[in-house]
């Protein structure tokens, strides 16, 4: 056994389906693992497919594709370089597993499988992996290794069977997606296990956007008296070289503190650049209307691939203020990147004469409203067609909630980068990338979006004198309420109870529960909160339950 056996930690961000750019991704780790004097390196789970690869891992040709990268890299590991704890599906007595791999010496010493399989919120394994049997420890070089494959380490059961069978060390191999205050669970979690077992516990996790969900890394490790002694980057790859036979003597770590607006400003940067990169697309487009909404999905465009990438366009109507004109041309112009005006009034003009004969006697309401959305929404289309960048949705969690946006309109696009932030929270994180820059931002420094854009009242501008709280109660308000109904899933007398108007709170249950339709056909979008308006909150379409007070 080497004196100091050294493990290095990959937190690396995978391509779901890009099985040789994962494997150049993990063959450059090992490489600088070895240089290190490292003597394994373990990867996230399902590193080697991508995490997660939801019914794509049930096609038997992806399948055999990953067995024949996996025998690859066994044929690799040898060369006497580190021993690969690989992340992979694994199928085995005809069962598909999540499964980790030992590859060491030209060999398979170990498999393992996961027990606990999740079946919530954005997690369906149950639907594509068989569960196993609870895991052995894998001998590695005179240690004793308990390997824990993400869920299995949430309850006491794996670690505790683990300890009775001599498990010297717990290794945590994850794909944890964000959402607000994550990290402090995971080490709530992480910290019971060590104080059960007396063990030392070792979490890795992957980073990156993968479709709806963005995986913020920050991997860490506990000794047995659950203080962390290391922890790796949020929000980008790294590579953390441990030893495994000194963890206890590591000093506890500084814990980097995050704001929860930096959390939430970085994880929608880093969500929205893998969603464009890893799709491939050369660019985004998006509608710039002078309000706060736009103007930060402005902002994390540049910031997330460069000014160069991102156009602007403001499409004003005959109700669109100076001010607001004014506003969008001054952020282009300080952001850097393409701007043009498109005027929607001429496609007005044309929608109007069209509809004059069949709408007579009929009064101007929503429906024209609608059609100036919609005819923004066909504009920036158009652009996307002819051009190839994709169309950014700019509407927030809020507006979303409660139907208050466009089917067509401003629903329209490829990704939705604000589709999990309350309006609160929009203004929240606005204000904070004034202040700060995060180090990977591509865009300018400094205030970026001016004072009268954050303090202006709310509008969609689609009729004369319009503001948002027309046909909404203030933001905070309706923000409160949402929380409530969706995120703590509360009744309607709960809510009540913690002193909100009744009738109000009845409204908005109404207007959340018939907007189920249009969520249904709007862009995904970076899930932050708890409870996502995709996967993690599923309510039918057609529902006539009615919640009695």
């Amino acid at each position: 056994m080497p004196e100091h056996l050294l493990l290095a930690l990959a937190q690396l961000n995978p391509a779901v389906g890009d099985i040789a750019g994962n494997l150049a991704k993990l063959r450059a780790a090992r490489k600088s693992a070895a240089e290190k004097g490292a003597h394994a390196i373990m990867t996230p789970e399902l590193f080697l497919c991508g995490y997660p690869p939801e019914d794509l891992v049930l096609k038997l040709s992806f399948q055999e594709a990953l067995r024949d990268a996996v025998e690859s890299l066994v044929k690799e590991t040898a060369d006497g370089g580190p021993a690969i704890l690989l992340g992979t599906p694994w199928r085995e007595a005809d069962k598909l597993h999540n499964a980790v791999l030992m590859l060491e010496g030209g060999r398979i010493t170990a498999k393992i499988f996961k027990h606990d399989l999740p079946n919530y919120g954005p997690f369906d394994e149950k639907r594509v992996f068989a569960s196993a049997a609870l895991p052995e420890p894998v001998y590695f070089h005179g240690r004793r290794l308990g390997i824990m494959i993400c869920e299995d380490m949430w309850t006491p059961t794996i670690a505790r069977y683990l300890k009775q069978n001599d498990a010297d060390l717990l290794l945590v191999p994850n794909g944890s997606p964000y959402e607000s205050d994550k990290l402090n669970q995971r080490k709530s979690i992480a910290w019971a296990r060590v104080s059960e077992t007396g063990l030392p516990v070792v979490y890795l996790n992957q980073v990156g956007g993968q479709d709806e969900l963005v995986f913020d890394g920050a991997s860490f490790v506990l000794n047995a008296r659950g203080e962390c002694v290391s922890q790796a980057k949020s929000w980008e790859e790294d590579l953390v070289i441990l030893p495994l036979g000194g963890i206890d003597l590591l000093p506890a770590c500084a814990e980097p503190a995050e704001l929860r607006e930096e959390a939430t400003y970085r994880a929608l940067m880093l969500g929205l650049r893998d969603y464009v990169t890893k799709n491939g697309f050369p660019g985004v487009v998006l509608g710039l209307s002078g309000g706060v909404d736009s103007a930060l999905a402005a902002v994390l465009a540049v910031d997330a691939l460069g000014a160069d990438k991102v156009w602007s366009v403001m499409m004003p109507s005959p109700y669109t203020s100076a001010e607001s004109v004014e506003d969008a041309e001054a952020l282009a112009r300080t952001l850097g990147c393409r701007y043009d005006s498109l005027s929607i009034a001429p496609m007005m003009q044309s929608f109007d004469v069209a509809l004059t004969g069949v709408f007579a006697g009929r009064d101007a309401d929503v429906t024209e409203e609608n059609i100036q959305a919609r005819c923004r929404g066909i504009t920036l289309m158009a652009l996307s067609n002819k051009f190839g960048p994709m169309v950014i949705s700019t509407g927030n969690k809020s507006e979303m909630s409660v139907g208050y946006s466009t089917l067509y309109g401003d629903l329209c696009g490829g990704f939705a980068v604000l589709k999990d932030v309350y309006k609160t929270e929009v203004y929240r994180a606005a204000r904070w990338r004034n202040v700060h820059k995060p180090a990977d931002a591509l865009g300018p420094s400094g205030a970026v979006i001016a004072e009268r854009i954050l303090t202006k009242a709310p509008t969609a501008e689609l009729r004369p004198n319009q503001a948002d709280q027309d046909s909404l109660p203030p933001y905070d308000v309706l923000d409160d309420i949402l929380d409530k109904l969706i995120e703590r899933d509360l009744g309607l007398q709960e809510i009540i109870a913690h002193g909100h108007d009744e009738a109000m709170v009845k409204h908005i249950w109404g207007m959340l529960d018939r907007a189920e339709y249009k969520r249904r056909q709007g862009p995904p979008g970076v899930k932050i909160t708890r409870r996502h308006l995709g996967k993690d909150r599923r309510y039918p379409i057609t529902n006539r339950y009615a919640e009695k007070v």
